[in-house]
């Protein structure tokens, strides 16, 4: 069975679409992985390592039922970028992750994207409270996380293989409803 004969939550604002990947976004997948914008999510990689990666995260899908969204700009249905739910062998938790493809940063794509993944976490998946594993030099990523609310937590965590990160928590599901965010 195929990952496009599966069932996969679509999720809907005002202005983007997130779905679970398709085989026709690995090119923009492959452009984002080969350039240097990629440094901080494990690239760049070449055409057949960025293949591998897509693969791996296409997978992610199947073996865990959720994964990293494509999120698409309505306005002019390019995929803008990539969030939701990671959570390979080794991690703490299932984490909210996010990439802004180029052309598409600086919008508040990333943050409207995150949003309503972590919503979808949690009024429809029940998850509660989710991290954020953001490497330490990646400071758009800090701020956005910090703009999600999500607070640093841990400042010496490594992952499976071996890179420093930084965990952010994210708000728990009550204190976005008490402080009327979700």
């Amino acid at each position: 069975m195929s990952l496009s004969q599966l069932s996969y939550p679509v999720i809907e604002t005002d202005t983007l679409l997130l779905r679970a990947p398709e085989a026709n976004d690995f090119d923009a997948y492959a452009d984002f992985m080969n350039s240097d914008r990629s440094h901080m999510t494990g690239g760049p990689l070449d055409h057949p390592a960025a293949w591998r990666s897509f693969a791996c995260e296409t997978g992610h899908w199947v073996l865990r039922g959720y994964g990293m969204f494509t999120v698409v700009d309505k306005a002019s249905r390019r995929i803008a970028g990539q969030t939701g739910f990671w959570n390979p062998e080794g991690w703490l938790q299932v984490e909210l992750g996010w990439r802004a493809f180029a052309g598409f940063e600086g919008k508040g794509i990333a943050f409207n994207a995150a949003s309503a993944a972590r919503d979808y976490a949690y009024n429809t998946l029940g998850w509660d409270p989710l991290i954020s594993v953001i490497a330490p030099q990646n400071t758009r990523s800090i701020r956005l996380a910090e703009r999600l609310g999500a607070t640093l937590e841990q400042d010496d965590w490594s992952t499976p293989s071996g890179k420093p990160a930084l965990i952010y928590r994210h708000p728990s599901r009550d204190s976005l409803i008490a402080g009327g965010a979700a």
